[in-house]
């Protein structure tokens, strides 16, 4: 025991899968009571980063230095189906059960012996290591925290004899969560740990992993959880000196990011004044060295000296200013990119095809059923008394044109289905009247694209029209990467179909924006340029949302189903 590493330690981690390197060089050093975040764009390698540093995975090179006893949320649990409740409880209770049992023997021996005698010192030693530990694991109140802990979890209601197999996933996961909670590992390993929880389950969690002795890292997109129990962040985007680690929680982070982009933008303005300065001082310098003045008759004996001089003067500054020039534009600073904003062009009309983004019917321009139906000045939807049977109860709701709606509730409460109605997507009993002409988008939460045989770059083309994607060209949103732009749209991961569908909603917004969940699968970073783009958005915009740090935040109106 006294041979097991108190820190989680990693040291210059490569893996390579194919001929991409998914985590290059990258070295941790996480301590017990620090609580490191893992953030980023999907695709990044903080899911590959936890297996390497559980074991789970082995790197092509570097080492990792890990505490006996480390908790990985994502490993298997070591169980076949038929397993009960009790028998994964006894497991994670095992070594707290041992440790108690090994410090009553331990007392047994050193009462019964000398203290001058041959290896009570090493017996007192081992006794008291064992206690620290059963301390820190809190071992005496393990039955009693197990209990505390299912039921904060959300699984205490399950009998204790229910068969692993006949649990949901969502169960099964809570219960894989509960066990290392149980357990207090010394380092604990947690990938999007808030997946499938509730508001109180969550909160519960948070008061958990915060009174872990040890070390724990977590990847989460959760910025409400990464705000709550981080004391660190390490953003693993792609940055020239590779991932940068941040000191404090979420908000910290986003404090420090402000500014750094609010000193990146003045550095940039500054050096375009200089620029502009240095164009100006040639061209004017270079007028005046043109030989296009002759002397004046009350000059004429002194012109040629005064003249010579003046004119090496002025190339000298010449010289000077053109070299200062080329410096700078060898070395410029470059541009800060433009953040996520719904972009209004003076282009007209419809895209080229509408939206063929997803399967199922296009987003409405104007439901065709509700055609010249009248709604009141400045509405775009009016719902009354509107049916759909097992999925939507509702009594009456209007959407205005500059609406900011968050959609709440359980799930299976009818969000989505909401969407549906107003998208005009899905016929629902009652009355459901449209603004004549309008244009609606939807951001579903299943993003499967018609041709998948398309590069991300003809979709997008085709989708907008040439002329509205060259005025916002896809690039410029910071959705997708460069190299994304070629690959097929049937070959991009969940999270790449999701932003290429908000990209096009995005480029050409609609008078009415319905987001189902918008923040699924998308960095901390490109969530919170999303939530400020929505505020100053044009036109009506109704959103469902789990997202605690955007409910948190919510400035809107809230329906609550």
């Amino acid at each position: 025991m006294s041979d097991a590493p108190a820190a989680l330690v990693a040291r210059d981690i490569v893996r390579s899968f194919g001929t991409g390197r998914v985590v290059d060089g990258f070295s941790l050093t996480a301590p017990p009571g620090r609580r490191i975040g893992l953030i980023g764009e999907n695709g990044v390698g903080k899911s590959t980063l936890l297996r390497l540093l559980a074991g789970a995975d082995e790197p092509d090179a570097g080492s990792i230095v890990r505490p006996a006893d480390l908790g990985f949320l994502h490993q298997e649990m070591p169980f076949t189906a038929a397993a009960t409740l009790t028998d994964v409880l006894d497991e994670a209770l095992s070594e707290v059960r041992g440790a108690l049992a090994e410090i009553e023997r331990l007392s047994a021996r050193l009462a019964g012996a000398e203290e001058d005698s041959p290896g009570y010192a090493a017996l007192l030693d081992a006794y008291g290591r064992l206690l620290e530990r059963a301390q820190e694991q809190e071992a005496w109140d393990a039955d009693r925290r197990a209990t505390m802990v299912l039921e904060g979890l959300g699984v205490g209601g399950i009998r204790r004899d229910r068969t692993l197999g006949s649990l949901s996933g969502g169960q099964r996961g809570r219960l894989a969560l509960a066990s290392l909670l149980i357990r207090r590992p010394s380092a604990l390993l947690l990938d999007e740990p808030t997946n499938h929880l509730d508001d109180n389950a969550s909160a519960f969690l948070e008061e958990q992993v915060c009174g872990l002795p040890g070390a724990v890292v977590v990847a989460s997109h959760d910025r409400a959880f990464l705000d709550a129990v981080c004391t660190d962040l390490i953003d693993l985007d792609p940055a020239v000196d590779g991932p940068v680690r941040h000191g404090g929680n979420y908000s910290a982070y986003q404090a420090e990011k402000r500014a750094e982009r609010e000193r990146w933008e003045r550095r940039y303005a500054e050096e375009q004044e200089e620029l502009d300065v240095l164009r100006r001082s040639i061209g004017t310098t270079t007028h005046r060295l043109a030989p296009d003045r002759g002397p004046r008759d009350n000059e004429k004996m002194g012109y040629g000296v005064r003249a010579n001089r003046v004119q090496s003067q002025i190339s000298r500054r010449a010289r000077n200013a053109a070299r200062r020039l080329d410096e700078l534009e060898r070395h410029r600073v470059a541009e800060p990119p433009q953040p996520l904003r719904f972009r209004r062009t003076a282009l007209a009309g419809p895209p080229a095809e509408g939206d063929p983004s997803t399967e199922g019917d296009p987003p409405a321009e104007g439901d065709p059923s509700a055609e010249g139906i009248p709604s009141a000045e400045g509405v775009l939807v009016s719902l009354r008394d509107v049916r759909v049977p097992g999925r939507l109860t509702l009594d009456r709701l209007d959407v205005s044109a500059t609406e900011r709606l968050l959609v709440t509730g359980e799930n299976g409460a009818g969000k989505s289905t909401l969407l549906a109605v107003l998208a005009g997507r899905l016929t629902a009993d009652g009355d459901v009247r449209h603004k004549g002409g309008l244009s609606v988008g939807l951001l579903a939460q299943d993003t499967v694209f018609r041709r998948p045989d398309r590069t991300v770059r003809d979709l997008y083309a085709q989708a907008l029209g040439p002329e509205r994607a060259e005025a916002v060209p896809l690039s410029s949103l910071g959705l997708m990467g460069e190299a994304d732009l070629g690959k097929q749209v049937g070959r991009l991961s969940v999270g790449q179909r999701r932003r290429l569908a908000l990209a096009l909603l995005v480029a050409h917004p609609p008078e009415l924006l319905l987001l189902d969940e918008p923040t699924n699968h998308l960095s901390p970073r490109l969530c919170d340029e999303l939530e400020a783009a929505m505020g100053p958005g044009p036109g009506a915009i109704v959103l469902t949302g789990h997202d605690r740090w955007l409910r948190r935040r919510w400035q809107g109106r809230e329906l609550r189903l």
